[in-house]
C-alpha cells in the first residue's frame, strides 16, 4: 500500500468496492434512485473497509512521525538556548569571582561547558490554496445522511467509542439518466449511513465513499487520499498551473536518461522542472518563461521544495534545477545541446489567444528544432489548440517527426500530448 502511494501520475487513488460495467438503471427518477439505495446492501464492504483501515494506520504512523521529528527538533532547540543560558551564567559567576578575589595564581576558575546539540523546528512552505484548475469532474455532488448511530462498525478505533463520520460524493457524466449527482448522493448517502450507522459530515469526514457514474457504468469505492496527489510539489498557482501528475506522466513519455540535458522553454509555475529535477535528478533541468510573475513563481515553489526536502531530511543537497527568464523565441542556447524538450504551450485561452497561436506555434518548433540533438533529440508538448499544432507541425517535416500522440484531460478541456523526435 505504501508503494501505490507514491505513484507518481495517479490523481487520487480508492479502493473498488464492486464496478458495474452495464448497470440497467430505471426509467423513473424515483425508481432509479431506489434501486441505488437497494445496491448498497448487496455490496461486498468488508475487504475494502480492512484495506481503508490498513490505509489509515498507515497515516497515523506517518503523522506520529513528522510530530515526533517537529518534537525532537523543538526540543534540540530548547537544549541549545538552555545551555547558552548556562554559559553565559557561568561566565558571569566567574568574572565577578575574579572582581571580588585577588587572583594569585593568574588563572581564571575553570568549568566545563556542556555542548548543547543544534536543533531548528522545521519550517512549513507557504501553502497557497490558489488553485485555478479546473480539476473536478462535471457533475460532482456531496451527500449522506445524519443520525446518532450505534455501536460495532462505525467504531474508529480500539477503545474509542465515538462514531465514524462520512459523507458520499457523486461523479456523474452522461445525458440519459433521470436523477442528478446530487440526488444520487444523497440517497445513496442515506442508505449508507442506515446499513452502517456512521454519521454524515460532509466536511470533517473520515470515510469517503465514492460513487461514479459514466453513462451506464458505475463504480462504488472508498477514497484512499484526502486530497489530490497532483499538489505535492507547488505551493504558489499561476493561471495555468499544470498538474504534477501530469507532468510526471510527459516527462516520463519521453524516457530520460542520466546525464540528459531537458529545458521547459514555457516554465509558468514550474511543475514540469520541478517534477523532473524531483524524479530524475540525474538529469540537469532549466527552465525559463518570458512572463517575470511566471519565473517568480517557478523560484518561489522550487525554494519551497527544498525547505521541504531540509525538514524532511535534515539536511538540504539541492536540486538540478536553474530558471531564468528568456524569450521562447530566442533562447540563449547552443545549437543541438538539448537532449530534451517538455512543456505546456499557450492553449490560447487563459493566456494568449487563438490568433496569436498561428505565429508562435511556428515560431516555437523552428527554435526548439534548433537547440534540440539532431538524431536523438525529442520533444513531448502539450496543447488543446490541436488544429494550430497540426498545421505549423505539417510545415516542420524537415525538423520534427512526430512519434505519439496521448489525449488528456486538463481541467475539463480535451488536449493532446504530442511526442516529437528531431531528425
Amino acid at each position: 500500500l505504501p508503494q501505490v502511494h507514491r505513484l507518481r501520475s495517479v490523481d487520487n487513488l480508492f479502493v473498488v468496492v464492486q464496478e458495474f460495467k452495464d448497470y440497467q438503471f430505471k426509467d423513473t427518477k424515483e425508481e432509479a434512485l431506489k434501486d441505488l439505495e437497494d445496491l448498497v446492501k448487496k455490496l461486498p464492504w468488508t475487504e475494502p473497509l480492512k484495506v481503508w483501515e490498513l490505509n489509515n494506520s498507515l497515516k497515523k504512523k506517518k503523522t506520529k512521525r513528522k510530530k515526533q521529528n517537529l518534537q525532537d527538533a523543538a526540543s534540540k532547540e530548547k537544549l541549545n538556548e538552555d545551555g547558552e543560558e548556562e554559559r553565559t551564567d557561568q561566565k558571569d559567576g566567574s568574572e565577578q569571582a575574579q572582581g571580588c578575589t585577588q587572583n594569585t595564581a593568574g588563572t581564571d576558575p575553570a568549568g566545563e561547558d556542556a555542548e548543547a546539540a543544534q536543533g531548528e523546528v522545521p519550517r512549513q512552505g507557504d501553502d497557497d490554496d490558489e488553485d485555478n484548475e479546473q480539476g473536478d469532474a462535471p457533475g460532482e455532488s456531496h451527500g449522506g445522511a445524519g443520525a446518532e448511530a450505534k455501536a460495532g462498525d462505525g467504531r474508529k478505533g480500539e477503545g474509542d467509542g465515538s462514531v465514524l463520520k462520512f459523507r458520499v460524493t457523486c461523479n456523474r457524466a452522461g445525458d440519459k439518466h433521470s436523477f442528478t449527482s446530487n440526488d444520487a448522493a444523497r440517497d445513496f448517502g442515506g442508505a449508507v449511513q442506515e446499513h452502517f450507522q456512521w454519521k454524515a459530515d460532509m466536511t470533517n469526514f473520515d470515510v469517503e465513499v465514492l460513487l461514479n457514474i459514466h453513462n451506464n457504468e458505475v463504480v462504488v469505492g472508498i477514497a484512499l487520499t484526502e486530497e489530490s496527489l497532483h499538489r505535492r510539489n507547488i505551493t504558489h498557482f499561476g493561471p495555468t498551473t499544470l498538474r504534477s501528475t501530469l507532468a510526471y506522466g510527459m516527462l516520463r513519455l519521453c524516457d530520460p536518461q542520466p546525464t540528459d540535458i531537458i529545458i521547459d522553454p514555457m516554465c509558468g509555475t514550474g511543475a514540469i522542472p520541478i517534477e523532473g529535477a524531483t524524479e530524475w535528478p540525474s538529469c540537469y533541468h532549466i527552465a525559463g518563461d518570458n512572463n517575470p510573475q511566471a519565473v517568480k513563481r517557478a523560484a518561489n515553489n522550487m525554494s519551497s521544495l527544498l525547505k521541504k526536502n531540509e525538514n524532511k531530511e535534515g539536511t538540504s543537497s539541492g536540486i538540478p534545477l536553474d530558471i531564468i527568464q528568456w524569450d521562447i523565441c530566442n533562447l540563449p542556447l547552443r545549437t543541438g545541446s538539448v537532449d530534451i524538450i517538455v512543456t505546456d504551450m499557450p492553449f490560447g485561452k487563459r493566456i494568449g489567444s487563438k490568433k496569436k497561436n498561428w505565429d508562435l506555434y511556428p515560431a516555437c518548433l523552428t527554435e526548439m528544432g534548433r537547440i534540440c540533438r539532431p538524431g536523438t533529440g525529442r520533444a513531448v508538448l502539450l496543447t488543446q489548440d490541436k488544429k494550430c499544432f497540426a498545421k505549423a507541425l505539417s510545415r516542420m517535416g524537415h525538423i520534427w517527426r512526430k512519434g505519439q500522440t496521448v489525449w488528456v484531460n486538463v481541467g475539463g478541456l480535451h488536449a493532446a500530448v504530442y511526442l516529437l523526435k528531431r531528425t
